[in-house]
C-alpha cells in the first residue's frame, strides 16, 4: 500500500484560487504516475490531470490553462494549483498514484474542492 492523504480543498468563490497537495509514503515515488480526479455528486470520476515519472503532463480539455500540476520527489509530493475556479469544478478531488512496475494503483480519501458562484 501507498498512503496518499490530500489536503488543500475548501471553500472558495468563482475565480478564485486553491492548491491541493497530495503527500505520498514510499520509496519508489519518483516513478509513479500521478494524477488528481476529481467526482461531482451524480457524475463519474473524471480525469483532471496527470504528471509522469519524467514531469510529462496532460490534462481535461476543462481545466487547461486554469489548473497547474507539479510534483516534488524529494518531498514525495504532487500539487494541483487551481485558478479561476469556476461552480462547475466543485468536486471530491482524488490523488491517484500509479506504479508502473507493479501494475498497481493507490488512491487517496479524497477533499472537497467547493466553489461557489
Amino acid at each position: 500500500q501507498v498512503p496518499l492523504v490530500e489536503s488543500g480543498g475548501g471553500l472558495v468563490q468563482s475565480g478564485g484560487s486553491l492548491r491541493l497537495s497530495c503527500a505520498a509514503s514510499g520509496s519508489w515515488f519518483s516513478r509513479y504516475i500521478m494524477r488528481w480526479y476529481r467526482q461531482s455528486p451524480g457524475k463519474q470520476r473524471e480525469l483532471v490531470a496527470g504528471i509522469t515519472s519524467g514531469d510529462t503532463t496532460n490534462y481535461a480539455e476543462s481545466v487547461k490553462g486554469r489548473f497547474i500540476i507539479s510534483r516534488d520527489n524529494a518531498k514525495n509530493t504532487v500539487s494541483l494549483q487551481m485558478d479561476s475556479l469556476k461552480p462547475e469544478d466543485t468536486a471530491v478531488y482524488y490523488c491517484n498514484a500509479y506504479d508502473p512496475r507493479l501494475s498497481r494503483t493507490y488512491w487517496g480519501d479524497g477533499t472537497l474542492v467547493t466553489v461557489s458562484a
